[in-house]
């Protein structure tokens, strides 16, 4: 099937991208397999079709609090790298009526949409709460390891409760067993079969000059050396073409 909408498609589509079956591709069912997953991972990390921005609500527990860090993995296990939590502090409370912000956008909202309000002076007032806040109630800094799944929030206890719900900003992998149309991607499928044709010639290498009947003889490491050429100028594109700038993945 020229445009995979599976895991199964997408592996004979490479395989027959690699000549298969008119010629025998010398590379085991579960090598392809590993191959596929090697690609997915890749894909999902660094093309920006690989995964996307979401927002988590997740409540925090008195465990949280006590050690500090977050278990990601019952929120999202596909998350690759969080960016911030929306502040916990008093000052931008929405659902205080007293809040400074609250009171601003309450009397002005009807002054700014009948026009008698100066939308410069609202802007710069604005700036100015929102530097006051960096300055005297900052965001609280985050650390997230992907490896553990653990997200570390350098605050004091007193500025978390039990029961108090975050809103988290991350970026997470697409999951290709529901965003099918990823097996259709042209650059995943270029990738897959550069990996697979390079376990080909890793395969093959250890019959190198062996002489078979009609003077034919195994070449696995010209195969293997196609595809690392091939496999780095992807790596490349994928930098120079397909990766989101670095300030869209950190925070």
């Amino acid at each position: 099937m020229a445009s995979p909408q599976s895991r199964q498609q997408l592996k004979d589509y490479c395989l027959r991208a690699l000549g298969h079956p008119v010629i025998e591709v010398n590379v085991e069912d579960s090598q392809v397999e590993d191959r596929i997953d090697e690609a997915l991972q890749y894909f999902a990390k660094w093309h920006h079709d690989g995964g996307g921005k979401m927002y988590y609500k997740y409540g925090l527990t008195a465990d949280d609090i006590s050690r500090k860090w977050i278990d990601t993995t019952p929120i999202d296990p596909s998350i690759l790298t969080i960016n911030r939590i929306f502040h916990m502090g008093f000052n931008i409370s929405t659902h205080n009526i007293f809040n400074i912000r609250y009171q601003l956008a309450l009397n002005d909202s009807c002054g700014l949409r009948t026009g008698q309000t100066n939308l410069n002076y609202y802007v710069s007032t604005m700036q100015y709460i929102e530097m006051l806040e960096q300055l005297l109630d900052p965001e609280e800094q985050i650390r997230f390891n992907r490896v553990n799944n653990r997200l570390y929030i350098d605050a004091t206890t007193t500025d978390m409760q039990a029961g108090t719900y975050l809103m988290i900003e991350a970026y997470t992998a697409n999951n290709p067993e529901l965003a099918t149309e990823i097996y259709n991607d042209n650059y995943l499928k270029k990738y897959t079969i550069a990996l697979i044709k390079r376990q080909w010639g890793v395969n093959l290498s250890k019959y190198e000059g062996m002489p078979l009947p009609g003077n034919v003889t195994f070449n696995g490491g010209k195969i293997y050396q196609e595809a690392m050429e091939e496999i780095a100028k992807l790596e490349e594109d994928v930098q120079s073409k397909y990766q989101l700038p670095p300030d869209f993945l950190t925070g």
